[in-house]
Parts: structure tokens; C-alpha cells; sequence
């Protein structure tokens, strides 16, 4: 009996994935988005303003999440079918509708605004448009979006907030069979403000905030894009955020050793005098001087951080 052949190398298909990565680039927002404030773990919310875990996804699935977005043109048509008239850009600036919030480190893109829908004519609703496989489609409709997807009604909240508009508009497709399921959220002054104060505590936290759980196995941990750097010993991304030289200030960053604002760019590239902020080191700091820090790892072993970072030895 012949031994199966291997599967044939393919190329092309490689090629595609691989221009969606390239494409991608870091995936580090210059903001706190108002899609993931509702997460529970504000240690993860810090962990993602301060740019600490570079993006993975695989070109498949970065595919996939631009087939989300390109089902939104789709329910924008489908809305106005029925009538209603739906703004999915700002007329004053041809983009998106943006809001922000606590000194511009905090806001998110409307997908839309609508006015005209059947159950409420004469009201403004925000519209939040997102899509679902088929386990995910069933609980939404069984539990509705407030249950089964709080960060989503989170940000709904937050878009009624810092719009005024006192309604929103939740859209559900389902990947798998293309049925649609439509809510209607009621803005809650309270939430929203709760969320507010949330992220504005997060962007102004100079340490990262108490895990939402210290056993690495815990469900919320284990889908945690964060899980190795906070259960485990992944080193941190080197760029100004996880500096401890660095400071969000109203409009922008600036660099406490250089006295200066930093650039988006600037602050992706970093620079020789970086220094980790300690928490986000798994080890123990044991000495410091001015432009470095010493630490001791469980196994014995010393690293220097700073300017020409090293391991040197083990302690004695």
C-alpha cells in the first residue's frame, strides 16, 4: 500500500494570508476603543491602551473580520430599503461619525445614525451593526444583546452618551444562515457615565490595575490575547506605552525624560532610554539607578533594563 502523499505547498494561498498580516501592521489603537470598555478585566483595558501585546491574528482571520465590515454596506442598503434614512458617514467631514471622550484617549467610530425606523420615526437611534457564527446568533436571540454580548451594549451606551441621542439600533447577522436579528437599547445616563469613569480610571492608572482573576486557567484569562504576558513570562512590547517614562496627558502623550510630546509614530518606535514600567517585568527588581533597573528572575538569573539591557549573571 502506497504512503499518502503530503499535502501540496500552496503558494498563492500563503501569499494572500500573508498580505493581510503585512496589511494589519501592529494593531495598537492610538485610543482606548469604546468597543472594548465593557470587558470585565481592567488589567486587560490597560494592557491594551499601553500597547503591551502586539496583535496575532492570521491572515485568515483578519479575512474574516473585513467580511464583517463589508456586510455593514450591505445592512446600511437594507435599512433604507424600509424607509428609513440612514447616515452612515458625518456630512460635515465625509468620515465616519467619531466621538472621544476624557482628553481624546477614549471615543470609537459610529457605524451609523438613523432616523425613520418603523418602531420609532420620529427618533435618532445610534446603529451598531456586528456579526455572529451560528452558537454566538442563537444566545444572542435567546438572551438578547444586554446578556449575551455586554461589551456591544457597552458601546452602544457609550455612543449614546457622547452623542445625546437617546436610542440605539443593534443589527445581527448570522454568518452561517444570513438571518438577521434587530434590537432596540434605551440610553442609561448612569451607565454611560459609569463607563466613562471606567476608561478615564484605566488611562490614568500608572500601574495596571488587579487581574479579574489569578488562576491562568479561569475561562475569561485562557481567551485573553494578554494571558501569557499576565499569567506567564511573554515579554512586553518595547515602545513608549510600556515605558515608565511616559505619561496620557489632554490631547496626547509626553515623555517625562525628554520633556516632550510624542508622536504616534514616535511612540511606536520608542527609544534607547526605555524603561518597562516594573510591573510588567515577571521578575523581581532588585537595584536601580538612573537610566536602569535591575531585576531578579525566579531562577536566579539578574536582567538589567535600560540602555544596552542585558542579562549579567546570577545573584549571589
Amino acid at each position: 500500500m502506497m504512503a499518502p502523499l503530503s499535502p501540496p505547498p500552496a503558494p498563492t494561498l500563503n501569499a494572500i494570508y500573508a498580505a493581510y498580516v503585512v496589511e494589519a501592521g501592529d494593531g495598537f489603537r492610538d485610543h482606548l476603543g469604546a468597543s472594548i470598555v465593557g470587558k470585565e478585566c481592567r488589567r486587560a483595558l490597560w494592557y491594551d491602551f499601553r500597547w503591551v501585546t502586539r496583535a496575532r491574528f492570521t491572515g485568515r482571520m483578519l479575512r474574516l473580520f473585513e467580511t464583517g465590515k463589508r456586510e455593514e454596506e450591505r445592512l446600511v442598503r437594507d435599512l433604507r430599503r424600509t424607509g428609513a434614512t440612514v447616515l452612515d458617514t458625518d456630512p460635515e467631514t465625509g468620515r465616519q461619525w467619531r466621538v472621544s471622550a476624557v482628553g481624546g484617549h477614549f471615543g470609537g467610530s459610529l457605524d451609523a445614525v438613523a432616523i425613520g425606523l418603523l418602531e420609532a420615526p420620529k427618533t435618532w437611534h445610534v446603529v451598531e451593526f456586528k456579526t455572529h457564527g451560528l452558537k454566538s446568533f442563537a444566545a444572542l436571540k435567546n438572551d438578547g444583546v444586554e446578556r449575551a454580548k455586554p461589551q456591544h451594549a457597552a458601546q452602544m451606551q457609550i455612543y449614546m452618551h457622547l452623542t445625546g441621542i437617546t436610542r440605539s439600533l443593534y443589527v445581527a447577522v448570522c454568518k452561517d444562515t444570513d438571518e438577521i436579528h434587530i434590537e432596540r437599547l434605551r440610553a442609561d445616563p448612569a451607565e454611560g457615565e459609569r463607563l466613562i469613569t471606567k476608561a478615564k480610571r484605566v488611562i490614568n492608572a500608572p500601574r495596571p490595575p488587579v487581574k479579574i482573576s489569578d488562576d491562568p486557567a479561569w475561562w475569561q484569562c485562557r481567551l485573553c490575547e494578554h494571558h501569557d504576558q499576565c499569567h506567564g513570562d511573554r515579554v512586553p512590547e518595547r515602545n513608549c506605552r510600556t515605558c515608565l517614562h511616559s505619561t496620557p496627558v489632554e490631547g496626547g502623550w509626553i515623555c517625562e525624560h525628554w520633556k516632550r510630546p510624542l508622536s504616534s509614530a514616535e511612540q511606536r518606535r520608542g527609544c534607547l532610554l526605555h524603561l518597562f514600567v516594573p510591573d510588567l517585568v515577571p521578575a523581581e527588581p532588585v537595584d536601580a539607578g538612573e537610566d536602569w533597573v535591575a531585576y531578579r528572575f525566579a531562577d536566579g538569573r539578574i536582567w538589567i533594563d535600560g540602555a544596552g539591557a542585558t542579562a549579567v549573571g546570577t545573584a549571589s
